[in-house]
C-alpha cells in the first residue's frame, strides 16, 4: 500500500537525523539532532497517517455502507482494519526491517488489553497526559543493558468514528468518549547511545 510505503520512508528521513559512524561522514560534520526531536518527527508522520486513514478511509467507507473497520479484517469480507491495528502492524514491519525504533497506542481503557499500559512508567505517563496534553512525556529507559529514549504523545479521537467504535464496543471500558477526547497514548521509543 503506497501509505504504509511513505509512512516508512518518512520515519526513516526521521531517523536519518541520528548521528552516524561510518559511511565516510566525520561525526564532527553531522549535525546532532536531540532525541525529543526525532520523537517529534515520528510522532508527526505516525499521527498524521492515522489520522488520514481515519478521516478520509474508515468514516467514508462506514458511512456509504462500503466496508467497516475491525479487528478480523484479515478475515471478514468488506472490513478493513481499525486504525489501531493500522498502527500497531506498520510498527511491527518497521521494526523488523529498522531495530529498535517502535511505536505503539496504548489507552487507560484498551478495547485489546495487548493495548494497556506496558508498566508503571507507561501508566504514570498516561496520567500525566491527560493533565497537561499539550506536550509529550519522555524519559530515557534501560531495558535489556540498551539505552532507549521513549516518549508517550497524546493519542486524542480525531473523528466521530474514533469515538463511536470505542463508545459502542462490547469490550470498551469507558463509553463516553467525545471528539478531541484523549483516548490514549502513542509511545515512541528507539536507541539512543550515551554521549
Amino acid at each position: 500500500m503506497k501509505w504504509t510505503t511513505s509512512m516508512s520512508l518518512l520515519t526513516v528521513i526521521a531517523l536519518s537525523c541520528f548521528p552516524t559512524r561510518g559511511y565516510g561522514a566525520d561525526a564532527r560534520d553531522v549535525p546532532i539532532v536531540s532525541p525529543e526531536a526525532v520523537a517529534d518527527y515520528v510522532y508527526a508522520v505516525v499521527e498524521s497517517h492515522r489520522a488520514f486513514y481515519t478521516t478520509h478511509v474508515v468514516q467514508p467507507l462506514e458511512e456509504q455502507g462500503v466496508a467497516k473497520a475491525g479487528a478480523e479484517w484479515s478475515t471478514q469480507k468488506n472490513t478493513i482494519p481499525l486504525p489501531v491495528q493500522v498502527i500497531n502492524e506498520t510498527s511491527q514491519k518497521f521494526s523488523a526491517k529498522f531495530n529498535g525504533l517502535r511505536y505503539q497506542l496504548i489507552s487507560q481503557w484498551p478495547i485489546n488489553v495487548k493495548n494497556a499500559p506496558r508498566d508503571q512508567i507507561d501508566k504514570s505517563s498516561l496520567e500525566s497526559l491527560s493533565m497537561r496534553p499539550e506536550r509529550p512525556t519522555s524519559r530515557i529507559i534501560k531495558m535489556e543493558d540498551q539505552t532507549y529514549f521513549r516518549a508517550i504523545y497524546p493519542d486524542i479521537a480525531v473523528s466521530q468514528a474514533c469515538v463511536s467504535c470505542h463508545n459502542s464496543h462490547p469490550n470498551s471500558p469507558k463509553r463516553d468518549f467525545q471528539v478531541g477526547d484523549i483516548m490514549g497514548g502513542l509511545i515512541i521509543e528507539f536507541p539512543v547511545e550515551s554521549r
